[in-house]
């Protein structure tokens, strides 16, 4: 590797959108049950939400350390895989939707696949999923839901899937503004 060439490397100019953090990373994991004690139990976090194997093979456990929904999510492992240091994927919030727009037309225009668009359940923050040139599978991120000092979460009853950004913008969950102040960013 040329460290000289790596160290001179910068954000590009005009870029479409900024991340403001990794906002959450997801984790395959042996047993969800056990390592949802380990975070809550020895990392001191708050479970969110849980899936049971109905909604996701081998159920995935929300766990959140700050106000948003989740700073850690556990999938099961998936029989096969190696036994641990498993990836599922990492997340980086951004402030707008329309940033998530411009990063997926920014992402498109670098001939970046994109392998899902829209709003999950849990959490129900809308998002576009993708993987980086070595397989890692990455999120950008708008408006994932805040839990109050109460520790009250959305309930399921709430949650809206979409599997386009467009179908989730058309149909926000209670509460959510999905306002989009440049509609030439829309498709459909």
């Amino acid at each position: 590797m040329d460290v000289q060439a790596v160290s001179k490397m910068a954000r590009p100019k005009g870029m479409p959108f900024q991340c403001n953090k990794i906002g959450h990373v997801a984790l395959y994991v042996k047993d969800p049950f056990a390592s949802a004690k380990f975070y809550t139990d020895v990392m001191g976090f708050s479970v969110s939400d849980a899936y049971d194997s109905n909604m996701m093979p081998g159920g995935t456990v929300f766990l959140r350390c700050s106000a948003d929904h989740h700073g850690v999510a556990l999938f099961k492992l998936p029989e096969g895989q190696p036994a641990h240091g498993a990836f599922h994927h990492m997340a980086f919030e951004v402030s707008t939707l329309d940033e998530v727009l411009r990063a997926r037309e920014h992402l498109r225009k670098h001939d970046v696949p994109i392998h899902y668009e829209g709003r999950r359940r849990a959490g129900c923050q809308l998002a576009i999923e993708f993987t980086d040139p070595d397989g890692h599978n990455l999120e950008i991120y708008w408006n994932i839901d805040q839990v109050g000092t109460d520790g009250k979460v959305r309930p399921p009853e709430e949650w809206k899937g979409a599997t386009s950004l467009e179908a989730a913008i058309a149909d926000p969950v209670v509460g959510q503004d999905t306002t989009v102040h440049d509609r030439s960013l829309l498709h459909g």
